[in-house]
């Protein structure tokens, strides 16, 4: 089999067989036990298993070798962390004040980085769950293993196009249990594909200019989570955010282009 193949049906696998007891559940069946709370970000872990499975199954301990390198790889340009950590805060003030000067809305930080699921959690702390869950978990497979994979056969933007349909396909499961998704009608579904395909862009963008480092997409990908999934900031600020970041995938594109989505060329697996 070919080895992107497996990975992607190794990743479904892995996060369906975990959030098989909450599918089950929603329908009434209890056979199948449920960790309270965090047993939906157990499934984030997916995507890095398979992609360990798969670089060992081919590579062996260099395969997994790599991976666990670029996980820690932080000696990046500096700018880049500021990009994934200062940025996306700017911009959710930015976009907050807008709402409030057009919507009348008023706006405050102080339900940045909080919800309603976890309020045991401060903003150090659901930041740092985030990371390890969706950050760590999600990256190390989809842009760790799939992008480069990808980037191998296609240019960046096409390979990005086709990793944002597995990536969101991954998702279904949660439609059947998952409030946050199962709520959603047409216009909410259409709104979370072009999240995860302006998502992809960018990710795809940070990965080939950090050289490969996961630490920074994963550091991106759990800041967007508190960005979009806090409950107590005005409800219309993610209008304005999504428009910002479509204005920032518009410039990547243009400014970057397609090939490498870079100013670096684009990262390939060996």
């Amino acid at each position: 089999m070919n080895r992107l193949l497996l990975y992607f049906v190794l990743a479904y696998l892995i996060s369906w067989a975990i959030w098989l007891p909450l599918i089950l559940l929603k329908y009434g069946i209890d056979t199948l036990p449920v960790l309270p709370e965090y047993h939906h970000y157990l499934g984030s872990f997916g995507p890095m298993l398979a992609a360990f499975i798969v670089r060992f199954i081919y590579e062996g301990r260099a395969g997994v070798k790599d991976l666990l390198k670029r996980l820690v790889q932080w000696k990046v340009n500096g700018i880049w962390y500021v990009i994934v950590l200062a940025v996306p805060v700017a911009l959710t003030i930015v976009a907050g004040y807008t709402s409030q000067l057009i919507n009348g809305e008023p706006f405050s930080m102080k339900g940045f980085s909080t919800n309603n699921e976890f309020p045991q959690f401060g903003p150090l702390a659901y930041f740092m769950f985030n990371f390890l869950t969706f950050g760590v978990g999600e990256e190390t497979g989809w842009r760790g293993f799939a992008l480069p994979a990808l980037q191998k056969r296609f240019s960046a933007l096409v390979s990005t196009l086709i990793l944002t349909v597995f990536w969101a396909c991954w998702h279904i499961s949660a439609f059947t249990y998952r409030p946050l998704y199962s709520q959603m009608d047409a216009a909410g579904i259409a709104g979370f594909l072009m999240s995860m395909l302006m998502g992809s862009v960018i990710l795809t963008w940070l990965y080939n200019s950090a050289k490969g480092s996961l630490l920074i997409v994963s550091l991106f990908h759990a800041m967007i989570e508190l960005i979009f999934i806090s409950d107590n900031i005005t409800p219309r600020i993610t209008q304005y955010e999504g428009m910002a970041f479509a204005v920032a995938v518009l410039l990547i594109v243009f400014i970057t282009k397609p090939l490498n989505l870079s100013f670096l060329k684009r990262q390939k697996s060996v």
